[in-house]
C-alpha cells in the first residue's frame, strides 16, 4: 500500500484539500465570486437605469417631435390663412386703383371733351365773325351803317333807364 501510486495520489489530494481548507482558500473563492456576482448585479441594475432613461429620454424627443409637427401644421395651415388674406386684400386694393384708374381716365376724357367742345365753339365764333365781317364789309353801305349805329344808341338809351 505504501508503494501504490494511487495511495499517494489520494494522499497528496487530502492534504492538497487540507491545506486549501487550512488556508481558507475556499473561503477566500467563494467571497471573490460574491464580489463578482455584487459587481454583476451592480451593473445590471445600472444597465436597467440607463436603459430607463434611455427610454424616458425616447419618449420625451417623441412628444417633442409630435409636437414639433403639430407646430408645423398649424404654422402650414396659418400661412394658407395669411396668404389668402393677403391675396384678398391685394386683390382689393387692385380694384380699386383699378376703380381709380378707370375713374381719372374718364375725367380726363370728360375734360377733354369739354376742351374740344371750347375749341370748337371758338373756331365757330371765329368763322362766324369772319364770315360776318366780310358780309358786312361787302354788302354794308354808309347809309346802313348810320342806321345800326342810330338804332344802337336807342336801344342803349333803353337799357339804361
Amino acid at each position: 500500500m505504501l508503494q501504490s501510486t494511487s495511495f499517494w495520489v489520494a494522499v497528496a489530494f487530502v492534504g492538497f484539500v487540507l491545506l486549501m481548507l487550512y488556508v481558507k482558500i475556499p473561503r477566500l473563492v467563494t467571497k471573490s465570486l460574491d464580489d463578482r456576482a455584487d459587481a454583476i448585479r451592480s451593473e445590471l441594475e445600472e444597465a436597467r437605469n440607463l436603459r430607463e432613461q434611455a427610454q424616458s429620454v425616447l419618449a420625451d424627443y417623441e412628444r417633442r417631435q409630435r409636437q414639433a409637427e403639430k407646430e408645423a401644421e398649424n404654422i402650414i395651415v396659418q400661412a394658407k390663412v395669411e396668404a389668402e388674406r393677403l391675396a384678398d386684400e391685394t386683390r382689393v386694393k387692385l380694384e380699386a386703383s383699378l376703380e381709380r384708374r378707370m375713374k381719372l381716365a374718364e375725367d380726363k376724357i370728360a375734360q377733354a371733351e369739354v376742351q374740344a367742345l371750347k375749341e370748337v365753339r371758338i373756331q365757330a365764333a371765329e368763322i362766324a365773325i369772319a364770315a360776318a365781317g366780310k358780309i358786312i364789309a361787302d354788302d354794308f353801305t354808309a347809309k346802313d351803317a348810320s342806321a345800326l349805329v342810330d338804332a344802337s344808341i336807342k336801344d342803349l338809351k333803353k337799357a339804361l333807364n
